[in-house]
C-alpha cells in the first residue's frame, strides 16, 4: 500500500494477473490473452512493452480521453448491479464471497464478449 505505481510495479501486477488467469481459466493463456489499457507511463514504458511482448499478449487500443469506453463499465457493472440488486450482506466477508462465486461463475466468454463489443462502440 501506498506504493508508486511504476513500470517495474506494473509488470509486477501483471505477473500476478497471468498467475491467476493461469489457475483460474486453464487453457486461456495458450489461446491469448487480450489487455485494454490506457497510455499510463507505467502503460506505455518499454519495461512494460518487452513484458507483454514475451508473454504475447495484445493490446486493445483505448482512444484518448474516452474513459466512457471501458469495458467494465458497460459490461462489466451492470450484470453485476442486478445480480447484486436487492441483496443484503452482514459482514465485507459475506460481500467479497458472494462476489467470487459471481466471478467464478461467469461463462468463459464473457470477458472477451465485452471487450470485442467495444469494436462496435
Amino acid at each position: 500500500m501506498g506504493q508508486c505505481i511504476n513500470a517495474a510495479r506494473y509488470c509486477s501486477t501483471l505477473g500476478r494477473l497471468k498467475e491467476a488467469i493461469r489457475r483460474k481459466r486453464p487453457g486461456l493463456l495458450r489461446r491469448g490473452v487480450v489487455l485494454q489499457h490506457d497510455n499510463a507511463t507505467p502503460h506505455s514504458a518499454n519495461l512494460t512493452q518487452q513484458w507483454l511482448q514475451r508473454y504475447g499478449w495484445e493490446i486493445l487500443p483505448h482512444p484518448a480521453h474516452s474513459p466512457d469506453l471501458a469495458p467494465s463499465d458497460s459490461h462489466l457493472f451492470g450484470p453485476l448491479k442486478r445480480h447484486l440488486g436487492g441483496m443484503a450482506f452482514e459482514t465485507e466477508d459475506d460481500l467479497i464471497s458472494e462476489l467470487m462465486n459471481w466471478f467464478d461463475n461467469l461463462d468463459v466468454d464473457f470477458f472477451r464478449v465485452g471487450i470485442n463489443s467495444l469494436l462496435s462502440r
